[in-house]
């Protein structure tokens, strides 16, 4: 076999095992695990105090919702801080939260990005547990009170919560792209939780408990996933809780979602650096499987090697390589054509789920490559970044 053949099944070993070949086995070893060992189910003996911490910039048009959201919430009352940090909001945001009497606000003047806020909330904060929200995304009724549930087992340190995307625009490429993502993700995330820990935690919903916090570096650019990592890496295990989820619009349209994933994808690539003490299987056997198998392939070297398959598969077909490799080839520029017939029709606005599957698949592997020169161009020490706009 020659070289160009070896370096073309290697490179698309790794490609297909980082989208469908990891799941496939983690669904396997799950099932394999719960065979021997039963998943135990426990009770809080008595409801701690919970803080719902929710970091905002320039909020306004979503305050009241938000609380509204917030104060139907099946917790004591009595038990449940809600705690608002405004990191340089010079909106209404401040003056809306003045008028509600459960509120503790926490604001400084100067934007210093989503992390140093959360830095700067954390050692006001006194209760056991700290619920992480986002302002623009919507909780169910028991959500706390799933998550509460969850640290009944003194080994879980944090609880993901579940990220489900509205559906009231569910046929655009950037929100029905996104929901079908998420749900992938899902699905991962709770395999993953069952077989030793989840990897990583979605700032819309998540908590932790307080003695474990380690403040961030300022310009963190994914805090929920390094401070859920972290504590992970102490021992404790993330649990993902599929009862407690959080509602959140897609965004507007293809343009603010590249903004998402260039972001994402920057802040991957840094906590891939950040985190690296993970990535010792000596220390860390299962949990380093799980965090290279499901963040770090993804964050790396797939992308690359994705987008590599197709001049390898040229040039080896025109070396004269066998029947297969023209059916690899052939496999490749229909999917590629796929991909380019669903931008093209989302650009049009006419709307075919199936198309966007493998557009939204190319466009956010595209945003991985993008998130690297973005991490490079980037300010140390800035953790402020542009929202995209939902819809």
């Amino acid at each position: 076999m020659r070289t160009t053949e070896i370096l073309f099944w290697v490179t698309l070993l790794i490609v297909a095992y980082t989208y469908i070949g990891y799941g496939i086995l983690l669904y396997l070893m799950v099932k394999i695990k719960e065979i021997f060992v039963k998943p135990q189910h426990r009770v809080p003996e008595e409801l701690p105090s919970v803080t719902l911490l929710i970091a905002a910039y320039n909020e306004e048009d979503i305050v009241r919702e938000k609380m509204a959201n917030t104060n139907q919430l099946n917790y004591p009352s009595e038990k449940l801080e809600i705690v608002w940090v405004t990191d340089g909001s010079n909106d209404g945001t401040n003056k809306l939260l003045s008028e509600y009497s459960n509120v503790r606000i926490l604001f400084e003047a100067k934007r210093g990005g989503k992390t140093a806020a959360l830095n700067r909330a954390m050692p006001h904060i006194k209760s056991p547990i700290v619920i992480f929200t986002d302002a623009n995304t919507m909780l169910n009724k028991e959500a706390v009170m799933e998550i509460v549930k969850s640290f009944s087992d003194p080994e879980v340190g944090c609880v993901a919560g579940e990220k489900r995307i509205s559906d009231k625009e569910k046929d655009k490429a950037s929100s029905g792209g996104e929901g079908i993502y998420w749900k992938y993700e899902s699905t991962l995330k709770d395999l993953d939780s069952r077989l030793y820990t989840a990897v990583g935690a979605a700032g819309e919903l998540f908590a932790i408990r307080l003695n474990l916090f380690e403040e961030m570096e300022p310009d963190t650019l994914l805090d929920d996933f390094i401070l859920s990592m972290k504590i992970a890496q102490k021992g404790f295990r993330i649990k993902y809780c599929s009862k407690a989820y959080a509602i959140e619009d897609g965004s507007y349209n293809m343009a603010e979602e590249k903004k998402r994933k260039v972001r994402i994808a920057a802040g991957g690539i840094q906590s891939v650096w950040r985190l690296r003490g993970l990535l010792n299987f000596f220390r860390h056997p299962v949990l380093s499987f799980q965090y290279v198998s499901h963040r770090v392939l993804r964050w790396t070297i797939t992308p690359l090697l994705l987008f590599l398959l197709f001049p390898l598969n040229i040039a080896i077909v025109l070396q004269g390589g066998s029947v297969l490799y023209s059916v690899l080839l052939f496999l490749q520029i229909l999917f590629y054509a796929l991909a380019f017939l669903g931008k093209l029709m989302e650009e049009r606005k006419v709307r075919n789920k199936i198309l966007f599957i493998p557009f939204y698949f190319l466009f956010m592997n595209v945003n991985v490559i993008a998130g690297f020169f973005y991490l490079l161009k980037k300010r140390k020490g800035d953790g402020t970044w542009e929202r995209a706009k939902r819809i």
